[in-house]
C-alpha cells in the first residue's frame, strides 16, 4: 500500500499544461513534452488505499486504481501497467479523453482534493509502452469462430481486441479511410495525438485483428451478407445521428454540424488536405452546444486563428461547489473549465460561454451567409425565453455542438439485420448485449449469426470509459454465444447507468 498518511503530507498538484500561447501556436497535446513522473509519483502517493474504494464504482471499467497507485509511487511501471491493463484495454486513450468520474468518486473527495488518478493514468500508459510492457497478446490457439465488428470506435476496438486475444478470427469493418472511429476524425490532436492510436491498431494487428476500411456496412456492403461470412456480428457503430438546431436562418451559409466542422480539421492534421474548407480563421465564431464537443470546437478555432468565439451553453452557470442534492460520490455539476476554456481566457480575458442562453435565430446577408446571431436567456428549468433579454451577437461561423440522439438512421445497417429501436432511438437489446431483433431483410433471410450491440450504438452517447467497457462486456456476450462459456470479464450488464443522486 501507499503511505498512509500521504494525503496528509502532500497537497494535490495536477500535472501543470504546457503555457496557453505556446500550445495555441500547434496541434500537440497541452501535456506534450511536460515531465510527469517526479509529480505522479509523489501524487499516487496521496491515494489512501481506502478499505472500500469507491474509485471503483465512479468508473465503469472498474479499474484497480489503489494497485496501480501503489505501484506507481514505487516506481514499479512493470506491476503498475499489468494491474492498469488488467481492466482497460486503451489507458493511453482514457488517460487523455476521460473526464475522470473516479476522482469525483475518490474518498477522499468527501472533504479534501481528490487524487489526480487521471494523471496517474497517463504516465503509467506511456511508461508501459515506453519500456516495453504493452507487447502484443495473439492467442495461443484459434477457435475456428469468426466475429465481424462493425465500427472502429473505442467499443468496437475494445470488443474485437478481447475477442482476437481469446482466440476467435475477428475483422473489423470501418467506413471512414482509416480505424479509430471518433477517436480518429472527432478528438482534435491537441487532446489525443493520432501517434498513440496508430500505435494501439498496430498492436492489434500483430495479435490478429484484421482491419477493413472503405466498408460502408448498411450501405455497399449488405449486413446481411456480412453475417453470413461470421459466426457472430458486433455492431459499435456509434451514437452519429446529430441533433439539429430548427430556428429561422438554419439554411444560411456558415452554419454546420461540429463533427463535420472537427473531422475537416482533423483532416488537416492528417495530411489529407493543405487547408480546411470551413475555417474559423479571422472569423466571429458561435458554438451551440456547452459540452465536450463543443469545448473541441472551441479549442480548434483558436488554433485556427478565429476573431473571437462565444460557446452557448443553454444551462445555468454551475457552482464551485458540490451541492446537497449531488452528494458524494456521484459526479457533480460543478464549474469546471476545460484546456480550451482556459485558452479562450488567456486569449481573451474572459470565459467564452454564455450560461442560459438559446438561441432564437440567424441573421444574414443578401448572399446568404450568417452575419449574426440572435440569442435570449433562459429560464433555469423549463428553459422558456425570458423577456426583455434578447441580444445579437456577431456570427461568421456557427457550429452546432448539441450531441447525438442515437445511430444513424438511414445507414441500412437497422433494416438489414432487422434491429429494433429502444425508447431512446438506441439500438434495442437484453441485458447480455444481445440485439433485440425484429422483421426485415435480416430476419426474413434468416440471418444465423448472432448480433450484438456494443458502445454508444446501444447506450447513447456517453463517455469512452463507457464504450470501452460496453466494448469488453460485448465480447465476452459473443464469446458466451459461440462457445457456451467464457473466461472474458465483463464489467458491466447493458442496463448499468453511471452513478447518480
Amino acid at each position: 500500500m501507499t503511505d498512509p498518511r500521504g494525503f496528509l503530507k502532500a497537497p494535490r498538484r495536477p500535472v501543470p499544461a504546457r503555457a496557453v500561447e505556446e500550445r495555441l501556436s500547434d496541434w500537440h497535446e497541452v501535456y506534450a513534452g511536460q515531465a510527469l513522473l517526479p509529480l505522479v509519483a509523489e501524487q499516487a502517493g496521496r491515494c489512501m488505499d481506502c478499505g472500500i474504494p469507491f474509485c471503483h464504482s465512479g468508473c465503469p471499467l472498474g479499474n484497480l486504481i489503489p494497485e496501480w497507485n501503489a505501484y506507481a509511487t514505487r516506481g514499479n511501471w512493470r506491476a503498475a501497467a499489468e494491474r492498469l491493463h488488467a481492466t482497460n484495454n486503451f489507458p493511453e486513450f482514457t488517460g487523455r479523453l476521460c473526464p475522470a468520474p473516479c476522482e469525483d468518486a475518490c474518498v477522499l473527495a468527501i472533504n479534501a482534493d481528490p487524487v489526480t488518478i487521471k494523471n496517474v493514468e497517463q504516465a503509467i500508459a506511456d511508461q508501459s509502452w515506453e519500456q516495453g510492457f504493452a507487447p502484443p497478446h495473439p492467442p495461443e490457439r484459434l477457435s475456428g469462430k469468426s466475429v465481424g465488428v462493425i465500427g472502429s470506435g473505442p467499443a468496437g476496438l475494445a470488443a474485437a481486441q478481447q475477442l482476437t486475444r481469446i482466440g476467435h478470427t475477428v475483422a473489423v469493418y470501418e467506413r471512414a479511410d482509416r480505424i479509430g472511429g471518433l477517436l480518429r476524425y472527432g478528438i482534435p490532436a491537441f487532446k489525443l495525438e493520432k501517434r498513440y492510436l496508430d500505435r494501439r491498431i498496430g498492436q492489434m494487428r500483430a495479435e490478429g485483428t484484421k482491419f477493413r476500411t472503405g466498408v460502408d456496412v448498411g450501405g455497399a456492403v449488405d449486413a446481411t451478407e456480412l453475417g453470413r461470412r461470421h459466426d457472430a456480428l458486433v455492431v459499435a457503430v456509434g451514437a452519429m445521428e446529430r441533433r439539429e438546431l430548427p430556428v429561422p436562418g438554419r439554411e444560411l451559409t456558415g452554419i454546420h454540424q461540429a463533427m463535420e466542422y472537427l473531422t475537416l480539421a482533423n483532416r488537416v492534421a492528417e495530411g489529407d488536405r493543405a487547408a480546411s474548407p470551413v475555417t474559423a480563421e479571422g472569423r466571429h465564431v458561435v458554438i451551440v452546444g456547452g459540452g465536450d464537443t463543443g469545448s473541441d470546437c472551441l479549442g480548434t478555432a483558436l488554433r485556427q486563428g478565429a476573431a473571437s468565439v462565444v460557446q452557448l451553453d443553454i444551462n445555468p452557470e454551475p457552482g464551485d461547489a458540490r451541492r446537497d442534492t449531488e452528494p458524494w460520490p456521484v459526479c457533480p455539476k460543478v464549474y469546471r473549465i476545460s484546456h480550451a476554456h482556459e485558452e479562450a481566457r488567456g486569449r481573451a480575458g474572459t470565459d467564452p460561454r454564455f450560461f442560459s442562453s438559446a438561441t432564437l435565430r440567424f441573421e444574414g446577408d443578401a448572399a446568404g451567409r450568417v452575419r449574426a446571431l440572435c440569442l435570449t436567456e433562459v429560464e433555469p428549468v423549463a428553459r422558456r425565453p425570458l423577456p426583455d433579454t434578447e441580444r445579437v451577437i456577431p456570427a461568421d461561423l456557427v457550429l452546432i455542438a448539441l450531441g447525438f440522439s442515437g445511430p444513424e438512421r438511414d445507414s441500412g445497417l437497422r433494416a438489414q439485420l432487422g434491429l429494433t429501436l429502444d425508447a431512446r432511438g438506441n439500438f434495442a437489446r437484453d441485458d447480455g448485449f444481445r440485439a433485440v431483433r425484429g422483421g426485415g431483410a435480416g430476419a426474413e433471410r434468416g440471418l444465423a449469426a448472432g448480433v450484438f450491440v456494443a458502445g454508444d450504438a446501444g447506450r447513447g452517447q456517453s463517455l469512452v470509459v463507457w464504450a470501452i467497457a460496453e466494448g469488453r462486456a460485448a465480447a465476452a456476450a459473443t464469446d458466451r454465444y459461440l462457445t457456451g462459456s467464457t473466461a472474458l470479464p465483463a464489467p458491466i450488464a447493458a442496463t448499468d447507468r453511471p452513478l447518480v443522486a
